[in-house]
């Protein structure tokens, strides 16, 4: 590649940090909406979701409602994936392959920006599941040891603290919390009431992904941190869906992935580690470059061997495509369309149970609803099958429909939404 290709190439691939230092505020989107135009007003009208829905690649007449789970990502994301792929198989030397290096700092410094940490305590794993489980095998735990849990974790923030609990003798305690609470208060009287002198770790979902309940995490780890307990915040279904500040929450760890909420390349994971944690937990995976791994901060939780470049490079974009639109109009934007689909599911069907809390202090974008005497699977195919609305579909203990809608979704899309779960569903 000629030195002036490779210029032109590397001002398109650097992804929304390079187009929005070379792109006016007034631009006019092409066709494919790259980037979210600017915000006029901290209260962004429907004319303007509409023209950041256009940023994604959804299918026509598709009303996704997963975020939970997966978002897609907008082109520019997309774009920067492609584009550096591109790059590594056009020539996977070590010295193409070397300013990875410094496009993977840049992605490291945008995570902190984004959650209120210092790069040094970043690391990027491949995935939620990656982070929670490199914190669960390496915080210093023995026998006679307790872990306190919320029984609302993800597996892997649950089922993985039993398997190491079964080698090193600790015990693992699962704290029940009221169903669909009334205030934060019944929450925090809910874990601290279940902590002892034994409880070295507690550890819990910021937001659920079976219930969507939020938990007051700021006010639990100020606890937990005058005690001397450690905590992990699984922040799956908060990263990119909340305005986050971890040093103000307080947390020991926090894990996240890119590819929920954040929509960002997928195999892309956070963990932050507090600074003054980073000597105390043990990295799991050692390999090539260890000695220099250790010298830099949270980086030795990410010795991982050979990663995908082109992913973990494009996190900063999917980063810098939210500071677009910004986290605090991101994080109203979520509670304004879960506060329509409650009302307007209530209005529809007066006999609708809510497992979500309707305080926005106390929810975000996660709905889980059931509606009784309805076969919620049979509900749950039917609105994607006979009317392209794709939720999820929830069993056990909290049966019924999760609805997660995102910056991708507009107002139309929640009475699309409502109109086919009362066909279904009444």
């Amino acid at each position: 590649m000629s030195s002036q290709n490779r210029r032109t190439f590397l001002g398109n691939a650097l992804g929304a940090g390079a187009f929005l230092a070379s792109t006016p505020g007034s631009a006019v989107l092409d066709s494919r909406g790259w980037m979210p135009p600017p915000r006029t007003s901290q209260v962004p009208d429907e004319a303007y979701w509409e023209r950041v829905k256009l940023s994604f690649p959804l299918t026509s007449g598709l009303v996704l409602m997963n975020a939970a789970n997966l978002c897609p990502s907008p082109f520019v994301v997309q774009d920067a994936v492609f584009a550096w792929t591109r790059d590594v198989d056009a020539d996977p030397s070590f010295q193409n392959r070397g300013k990875y290096a410094q496009l993977k700092e840049g992605s490291r410094e945008a995570v902190a920006r984004h959650i209120g940490a210092d790069p040094d305590e970043i690391a990027l794993t491949r995935n939620t599941s990656e982070s929670n489980n490199t914190v669960v095998s390496g915080v210093p735990l023995q026998r006679g040891d307790e872990v306190v849990l919320w029984d609302q974790n993800h597996p892997t923030n649950a089922t993985s603290w039993d398997e190491r609990a079964k080698v090193d003798g600790f015990t693992v305690k699962r704290v029940s919390t009221p169903a669909a609470p009334e205030s934060p208060g019944l929450l925090v009287d809910a874990m601290v009431g279940a902590l002892t002198s034994r409880t070295k770790v507690l550890a819990f979902s910021h937001v659920s992904n079976a219930t969507g309940v939020r938990m007051p995490a700021a006010e639990l780890c100020e606890v937990a941190r005058s005690r001397g307990i450690m905590t992990l915040l699984d922040g799956a279904q908060t990263c990119g869906a909340l305005h986050m500040r971890v040093h103000e929450i307080g947390c020991d760890f926090y894990t996240a992935s890119t590819h929920k909420w954040l929509t960002g390349p997928k195999e892309g994971g956070v963990l932050y580690v507090r600074s003054e944690m980073i000597e105390r937990l043990r990295a799991s995976d050692v390999g090539v470059g260890w000695a220099g791994a250790l010298e830099g901060g949270a980086r030795k939780f990410e010795n991982l061997g050979q990663r995908d470049d082109a992913c973990v490079a494009a996190i900063q974009t999917a980063v810098e495509f939210h500071a677009r639109i910004g986290s605090l109009v991101v994080e109203q934007r979520l509670l304004e369309l879960t506060g329509a689909l409650q009302q307007g599911l209530r209005e529809r069907i007066p006999s609708v149970e809510f497992h979500t809390p309707s305080t926005p202090a106390m929810s975000s974008g996660v709905l889980v609803f059931r509606v009784p005497g309805t076969d919620s699977g049979a509900a749950y195919r039917a609105l994607y099958d006979e009317y392209r609305v794709a939720g999820a579909g929830r069993g056990g203990a909290f049966s019924g429909i999760r609805l997660s809608p995102h910056i991708y979704n507009t107002l139309a899309d929640v009475e699309r939404a409502l109109d086919a779960i009362q066909a279904v569903m009444t």
